[in-house]
């Protein structure tokens, strides 16, 4: 059987369900002082391992399953390129003011930064907030300025596992994370090429569609 190592939060999350369940989403939000948006993949992780079950209208409840560990085994091998999505990307010199616009045309929390088709920052809705309140004209500024810089970006490969995914937006505490393709150039420099993301949102959609056909 496979042991499954869960945060902190996720091992109160459990203690919760198990004491007052059924009990929704927004109780257990209140009872740890986030927000159910916060909440959302780590109970997308419990519902996917089979600990909870999620009934709609009524809230979680502990799972009286005890095939959890295959539900395991079947998330980790289903991979990144399975549900990956269309990334939106910008030019490092493409101004603040555009980079806000693609947000919200794109309904998007994440646009990652290239250069020449090489990945070099990303930009988050955080990051666009602080620079509009502090007064900067963004119709000037590039977002190059405000971005935060490889190689402090957190990315995935197409063949990486969903569940580690998964772990990666927990413990980095990110809207969604790019897919690479990494390469080298004729002066044998890396070159990470985006092929696709992976969002809360997909990871969410894979466990509704595991819900719905299981």
């Amino acid at each position: 059987m496979n042991i499954i190592k869960f945060t902190p939060r996720q091992e109160k999350i459990i203690s919760l369900v198990e004491e007052f369940g059924p009990i929704t989403s927004e109780k257990i939000a209140n009872k740890l002082n986030v927000t159910r948006a916060a909440l959302r993949p780590d109970l997308a992780i419990l519902t996917m391992t089979g600990v909870l079950e999620a009934r709609p209208k009524v809230g979680y409840i502990c799972s009286n399953k005890t095939s959890y560990s295959m539900i395991y085994d079947y998330i980790k091998d289903i991979k990144i390129k399975d549900i990956m999505s269309k990334p939106v990307l910008v030019n490092e010199e493409s101004t603040i003011y555009n980079g806000i616009v693609q947000l919200f045309l794109n309904d998007v929390g994440t646009l990652f930064v290239v250069n020449e088709d090489n990945l070099v920052g990303a930009v988050s809705r955080k990051d666009f907030l602080k620079i509009a309140i502090g007064g900067t004209d963004i119709h000037k500024v590039p977002i190059g300025i405000i971005m935060t810089r490889m190689p402090n970006i957190i990315y995935l490969d197409q063949n990486d596992s969903v569940y580690s995914a998964a772990k990666k937006i927990i413990a980095h505490e990110v809207d969604s994370l790019p897919v690479v393709n990494i390469s080298t150039d004729e002066n044998n420099n890396e070159i990470y090429k985006v092929i696709g993301k992976v969002s809360k949102t997909n990871i969410t959609k894979l466990l509704l569609d595991i819900s719905e056909n299981n």
